[in-house]
């Protein structure tokens, strides 16, 4: 059974190495990419103006939540809505193990903004108990992709979460917040650095906030959140 599931394995993962369709339609993909050109165009792009700090919808360029109550980050920068097909996707990476779908989510992000420079990229720590559940950091899989064709430092060590929480998916927006104060250490001086913290999604933004929260204490000067999507309230 064991060879069987090997052989299974590396079958998955010549197909995501190799495989020339299109992750969403099975057209012919160009070589070394996962959707073809009209399904990339098609995804749901972050292209309506929005807020350049918490990417909510905004006929400013500052929100007024964010110029009544700022958030810890100083901007956010989203490739996509999250809505269809990019959640079905998004849950096969997460929960497929759909590793190399990594390499896509990368690519959206790179291709949508021009980037600010930043000193390092950390990507959202999971807690060592979900590492173990989920067996990959999906935020750090992006992350290292981003970090080498931007040339920019990877920092996955320094900060941890200490605190194994319920999933944030799994409560109400207004417990998110409270669940996840405090969770975070940074284990580094970070004084006067430009930060960009790689995550998935982005929802409430609890928990990119509270994770910016700690990287200022920790000296940072300027924290920016890098994301595939953003989840935009139903108009």
């Amino acid at each position: 059974m064991k060879i069987k599931q090997i052989i299974n394995n590396c079958t998955k993962i010549n197909h995501w190495l190799f495989s020339s369709q299109c992750l969403l339609c099975a057209a012919n993909a160009s070589t070394g990419k996962q959707l073809c050109q009209a399904c990339f165009e098609a995804l749901p792009w972050h292209t309506a103006q929005h807020c350049l700090q918490c990417g909510l919808l905004s006929n400013h360029p500052i929100c007024g939540h964010c110029l009544k109550e700022p958030p810890d980050f100083d901007a956010t920068h989203a490739a996509l809505r999250y809505e269809f097909p990019l959640d079905a996707l998004m849950q096969q990476y997460k929960y497929g193990s759909a590793l190399q779908t990594a390499h896509l989510f990368a690519q959206l992000i790179s291709t949508h903004h021009t980037m600010q420079h930043v000193d390092v990229i950390i990507p959202m720590p999971l807690h060592p108990q979900r590492l173990k559940e989920r067996g990959f950091n999906q935020s750090l899989e992006i992350a290292k992709l981003l970090a080498k064709q931007f040339h920019v430092p990877l920092d996955f060590t320094s900060c941890t979460r200490t605190k194994y929480t319920p999933p944030q998916a799994s409560l109400p927006l207004k417990e998110r917040t409270k669940n996840i104060k405090g969770v975070f250490a940074c284990s580094v001086n970070l004084a006067g650095k430009r930060i960009a913290i790689v995550d998935d999604v982005m929802t409430t933004g609890a928990s990119l906030n509270e994770l910016a929260k700690t990287l200022k204490k920790a000296g940072a000067a300027h924290v920016e959140c890098w994301i595939v999507a953003r989840t935009l309230p139903h108009q």
